[in-house]
C-alpha cells in the first residue's frame, strides 16, 4: 500500500480546526494497518472528519514515510506482518520531533495496556464504527493548544466499509493458508483472520481463527483447525463476491 499523497511536513503540529463538522480538517493521520477492511474504515471514518489520511501496510514502509513527512497523528495496527506494533510505537514515541497523536489499533482489546505503556497515547479496539468515537481519540490525545476550540458537533453515525475491502483480506487469507508451513505465519495469519472476522461481525470465523491461535502446535489439532479455516474462509470468499 502507498502513501496517498506528498504534502508539506510543517503543516504539523500548527494545526487547529475550526469547522465543527469536520473537527480533524487540516489533520493529516498516518494508518498503519494491514487489513485493507479495516484500512478502509479508517478512510472513510478520517473523509467524514475532514482529515487526510496516509496509509502504510508495513512497520517498513511506515517509517520510510516518517523519514520524510510528520503526521499529526498515526494509528498503529499491534500485530503486522512484519513486526510487533508495540516496538513501532516505541520508537516513535521516542523521535523528536515526536507525532502528536499515537494511538494502538487491535481487535485484541488486551492490547491495550501493551500499547500504552509503549507510548501511545491512547487505543481503539476493532471493529472501529463510531464517527464520534474515532475523533473523541484523535481530539482527546491531541495537545490542549492544537484542540479545536468552540462548539463541536458530536455525531453518533456509524460508518461501514465497503465489503470489496473484505473480500480482498479474506483473498489474502486464502492464499497465505496455501502456503503456510511454519507456526509464525500460521500464528499471524489466524490473528490477522480473528481481526478481520470481529471487524466483520463473523462470529464462528472469529472463533474458529482464536481456535486456530491456540491451536498453534504440530500436530491433529493444528490440522484439524487449518482444514475447518480453510473451508470457512472459501465458503466466505464465495458469499462476498468483489464487483
Amino acid at each position: 500500500m502507498t502513501d496517498d499523497a506528498a504534502h508539506d511536513s510543517n503543516d504539523i503540529p500548527k494545526w487547529r480546526s475550526v469547522l465543527p463538522d469536520r473537527p480533524l480538517a487540516g489533520l493529516t493521520v498516518l494508518v498503519v494497518e494491514d487489513s485493507r477492511y479495516a484500512s478502509e474504515a479508517m478512510r472513510l471514518l478520517c473523509l467524514r472528519s475532514g482529515a487526510r489520511i496516509r496509509r502504510a501496510d508495513t512497520i517498513r514502509s511506515a517509517l520510510r514515510h516518517l523519514q520524510t513527512y510528520c503526521p499529526g497523528a498515526i494509528i498503529v495496527d499491534m500485530g503486522l506482518p512484519d513486526g510487533d506494533g508495540a516496538e513501532m510505537i516505541r520508537t516513535i514515541a521516542r523521535a523528536t520531533p515526536r507525532v502528536p497523536v499515537i494511538l494502538g489499533i487491535s481487535g485484541d482489546a488486551d492490547n491495550r495496556d501493551t500499547a500504552l505503556q509503549a507510548g501511545a497515547n491512547g487505543f481503539l479496539t476493532k471493529p472501529i464504527e463510531s464517527l464520534g468515537q474515532f475523533q473523541q481519540a484523535i481530539l482527546g490525545a491531541l495537545p490542549a493548544e492544537a484542540r479545536p476550540t468552540g462548539l463541536r458537533a458530536i455525531t453518533d453515525e456509524l460508518i461501514i466499509p465497503d465489503r470489496a475491502a473484505l473480500h480482498d483480506d479474506l483473498a489474502h487469507v486464502a492464499e497465505i493458508l496455501q502456503v503456510a508451513d511454519d507456526l509464525q505465519a500460521i500464528e499471524y495469519i489466524a490473528r490477522f483472520l480473528a481481526g478481520i472476522a470481529r471487524s466483520a461481525h463473523d462470529e464462528p470465523l472469529e472463533d474458529a481463527a482464536t481456535a486456530l491461535v491456540r491451536d498453534r502446535i504440530n500436530g491433529p489439532e493444528l490440522t484439524m483447525d487449518l482444514a475447518r479455516i480453510s473451508g470457512m474462509v472459501q465458503e466466505r470468499l464465495s458469499a462476498v463476491q468483489r464487483p
